[in-house]
């Protein structure tokens, strides 16, 4: 079989594509950086659930990790059966998210509906990831499912707010209190990927460094108890379980 036809008749081949698309997306587009003020009927500035904007830059190495674990996937471990479960839900996350970053330049709600898409399908791939390579095939995939929840959480929060359902904290605090549950949901089944709660942590670091007069002090507080109970809980099996 051609290397064309397995990327079309392959599950590692799809995985593949799927990252490529998700990866070359942003150039079609002005990227992302947070939803814009302008975009919401009660304007969202400064919102307190919205990390800084350096807090982005987390998607470079996103990508290059995925583009690494897609291409070993494909070409050193295509038919191996420790990866194939995690590809068909990896793949439909890739693949809404190569249309993401236009959808959130044109309705947050359809976004919000989206990334939760998106991050649903991520954590099953990663839940389902087999253990042979971990920096090729689960780690790259936690990172990614991190952030995805954490996003999901900010892209609520502001809709929220940003359509007067909720005042802006109250939509945060809620907001990070669902992305701190999920979180250690995951974590209880993949405890060992500190890739995951790593990535939701640098979210939580950005929003603490986008309150920075601390009148939010509600979300700031939330967020710092969130650092630490996730970097506790993502110690713990390093350290009670370092033989396994």
């Amino acid at each position: 079989m051609s290397g064309i036809t397995r990327l079309w008749r392959s599950a590692a081949g799809h995985v593949l594509l799927a990252t490529l698309a998700f990866v070359l997306s942003p150039m079609l587009t002005m990227g992302f950086n947070g939803f814009t003020p302008s975009q919401f009927p009660v304007p969202q500035i400064n919102a307190p659930v919205q990390p800084a904007g350096y807090a982005f830059s987390i998607w470079g190495v996103i990508y290059l990790w995925l583009i690494a674990g897609a291409g070993y996937g494909f070409w050193r471990a295509a038919g191996d059966p420790g990866w194939q479960p995690m590809r068909r839900p990896l793949t439909i996350s890739l693949a809404i998210g190569a249309f993401w970053i236009a959808a959130a330049g044109i309705s947050p709600p359809l976004a919000t509906l989206m990334i939760f898409a998106m991050a649903t399908a991520a954590i099953i791939a990663l839940l389902r990831a087999g253990d042979g390579q971990p920096w090729l095939q689960a780690r790259p995939v936690a990172l990614y499912s991190g952030w995805l929840t954490a996003a999901s959480g900010v892209a609520l929060g502001v809709v929220l707010g940003g359509y007067a359902i909720l005042p802006a904290e109250a939509a945060a605090i809620l907001s990070l209190v669902g992305v701190l549950s999920v979180t250690l949901l995951v974590q209880a089944g993949r405890p060992r990927e500190w890739a995951y709660p790593a990535a939701v942590v640098w979210a939580l670091i950005g929003v603490i460094a986008a309150n920075p007069s601390g009148e939010n002090w509600k979300v700031l507080l939330l967020a710092a108890s969130g650092i630490v109970v996730l970097t506790v809980r993502a110690a713990l099996p390093h350290v009670k379980g370092r033989n396994l």
